[in-house]
């Protein structure tokens, strides 16, 4: 036990030493806090999100901080059998339910299900969401996905984040690894061990999506992996957007 304490406390301290661990420096204590963050988190449909990143999340929430999740889309295109209208309905309900077991207030933006779209008009949308919530710290997809929909989340995000000069801190989640999520490679870690439970039960209020088959996808040996690699039971790993000076993006 000793030994394998230590090594933990090694991995944590070589992952500090690699700036591996600004996020969870908003995360430092499960204590209540003085600053209240606003964090913010931009999904292509109801699920993603939780799958995502639902464990971080729900730990800002616990720790004190203002979560929102703005879902792109209702989910419109989600379930066989079900009209658009009524496929949205459901998955309206299933979001509501999941963001009330993390703590966190559900937006939607307003796009379809399989046919988002990137313009001027959709980023000047997003934009005013973020800037109604005035967010400290936003997550979203990683732009080099599978999905379309989960791609025009990141860009519109992207290109939110740039227009506000870097106003707020972008983070980026992986959802289903190799088959979604390409070529992800995480800059900061969030050990969920102790919301990890409460991310399960938020994604499985997503019953329409079939939540045992999203672990299945990889979400549970993800979680497992990135806590091998941060030296703890479970973790979720992210890409920071590292910054920008004078109006331009450093990466």
């Amino acid at each position: 036990m000793k030994n394998e304490s230590s090594r933990r406390r090694f991995v944590k301290n070589a992952a500090a030493g690699l700036g591996f661990l600004s996020l969870p420096n908003f995360l430092a204590a499960n204590t209540k806090v003085d600053k209240k963050l606003k964090v913010v988190c931009v999904g292509g449909h109801p699920d993603d999100p939780e799958s995502g990143c639902g464990g971080t999340l729900a730990r800002f929430a616990t720790t004190g901080h203002a979560v929102t999740i703005i879902y792109l889309t209702r989910g419109e295109a989600g379930i066989p059998g079900k009209s658009h209208r009524e496929a949205a309905d459901i998955r309206t309900r299933e979001s509501v339910e999941a963001c009330k077991i993390l703590n966190i207030k559900p937006v939607f933006a307003g796009q379809t299900d399989g046919d988002t779209v990137i313009n001027n008009e959709w980023v000047k949308k997003l934009e005013q969401l973020l800037e109604d919530e005035k967010p400290d710290i936003v997550f979203t997809h990683w732009p080099v996905d599978s999905h379309k929909d989960h791609q025009v989340a990141s860009l519109l995000t992207i290109q939110c984040w740039i227009r506000a000069a870097g106003k707020f801190d972008l983070y980026f989640f992986e959802v289903c690894t190799g088959e979604q999520t390409m070529i992800f490679k995480p800059t900061d870690y969030v050990d969920i061990s102790d919301t990890q439970e409460q991310k399960r039960k938020a994604l499985y209020c997503h019953i329409s999506q079939d939540p045992p088959g999203i672990y299945q996808c990889g979400h549970a040996a993800m979680e497992d992996f990135r806590g091998r690699e941060l030296g703890v039971k479970a973790a979720e790993g992210f890409v920071r957007m590292t910054g920008m000076k004078n109006g331009n993006i450093i990466i």
